[in-house]
């Protein structure tokens, strides 16, 4: 294996140095305390995972009431959260990592039990019965992307990712699935843009706001979905030629394997990423994900050229030192499947643990017993 791709630095286009080409992707614990301030749980969980690692994006944490999608999900909603946002950032950094918070909101993905069974979405949705939410509380929750951003300014931390993938609010607007709006927010794809490019300014304004010339702003989306009138390729790429012209320091694709093709609405012979990279021409670098466990397939992968960082996920879960085994090259240490015997590893909550029991795709491989 040639790791030398691996720990090449990168410099973002505001002058922050990335000491390596490896990221922690966002993923979601079930294990923040009520008041949706980080748990201990989630701080043992980070606490052993920065090592040699670029950046570390943060799981989706909440902007505002009413969008929380997960059980037990963090939030930055106000300045109750800052002492735990604190807590986070410094561990991170501690690592020496980047600490990077993904900012969210569910949308018609919102759990209506733990939202007061008021969940908003750009159009009603008649499967979720989220109602459509009014032009007085988009500017509201644009408002509240830029005041998350505030928070983790505040807090400490090097950056955040707007979350405009996995089909939550964001995306969204985006979609002409779950857009069906005849305003300035809904109809062509330039109105339905709107709302996330709005997100962005409002994150950026809130930075220029502090002077933070340094904090980073990345943006994550999902380029395909399914159904009639679901995302295609045609629609990410013209996404991509308007992040390009904002004032971002990467984008994050979602895929559920590096090197998926796309399936609609470009050459379905070829990867996405390898579309999406071409898209962006060079503009901004690209965070690449997708079932890459050991150190041989992340070089494998940083080789295609099709990206400039690699997320890590499930490796990061089975390998708390997944960094420092690449840098050392101690490639047969690291580990691909989980052991359900060895519960007290992973530091996963009782949530995670029991969907790891039930073989969840959305988690590590089970270790067959012999």
């Amino acid at each position: 294996m040639n790791s030398n791709k691996i720990f090449e630095k990168y410099t973002l286009n505001n002058g922050v140095e990335i000491k390596n080409r490896l990221v922690v992707t966002p993923m979601t614990l079930f294990v923040a305390n009520e008041d949706g301030t980080f748990s201990e749980e989630d701080l043992k969980f980070m606490s052993k995972r920065g090592e040699n690692i670029g950046m570390f994006i943060v799981e989706a944490t909440l902007v505002a009431d009413g969008g929380k999608a997960f059980t037990r999900q963090p939030e930055a909603i106000n300045e109750t959260h800052l002492p735990s946002l604190r807590k986070v950032a410094e561990i991170l950094r501690n690592q020496g990592t980047k600490a990077i918070l993904q900012i969210h909101h569910g949308g018609r993905l919102a759990l209506p039990n733990i939202n007061k069974n008021d969940i908003i979405a750009p159009s009603y949705d008649s499967e979720t019965k989220a109602r459509e939410i009014t032009t007085d509380e988009i500017d509201k929750l644009i408002q509240a992307f830029g005041n998350a951003a505030d928070l983790a300014i505040q807090a400490g931390f090097d950056g955040v990712e707007i979350h405009g993938a996995n089909r939550y609010l964001i995306q969204q607007f985006y979609s002409g699935i779950t857009n069906r709006r005849t305003d300035e927010w809904g109809g062509n794809i330039e109105k339905r843009m709107k709302f996330s490019l709005a997100v962005i300014d409002e994150v950026n304004k809130v930075k220029n706001k502090h002077n933070a010339d340094k904090f980073i702003i990345g943006y994550r989306f999902s380029p395909e979905e399914p159904g009639e009138n679901g995302l295609t390729m045609v629609e990410t790429f013209a996404l991509i030629d308007e992040l390009v012209k904002k004032p971002l320091q990467y984008l994050h694709v979602s895929l559920p394997d590096f090197y998926i093709n796309a399936y609609r609405g470009g050459d379905t012979k070829k990867p996405a990423i390898q579309q999406i990279h071409d898209r962006i021409n060079g503009k901004l670098p690209l965070i690449g994900v997708g079932n890459l466990y050991k150190g041989e397939q992340i070089a494998k992968a940083l080789d295609t050229g099709w990206a400039e960082f690699t997320a890590l996920g499930k490796t990061v879960i089975l390998n708390h030192n997944i960094g420092t085994l690449i840098l050392e090259k101690r490639e047969n240490e690291i580990e691909t499947e989980l052991d359900l015997e060895k519960e007290d590893k992973y530091d996963l909550g009782e949530f995670l643990w029991e969907r790891a029991k039930e073989k969840s795709p959305l988690l590590p491989p089970i270790k067959n017993k012999k």
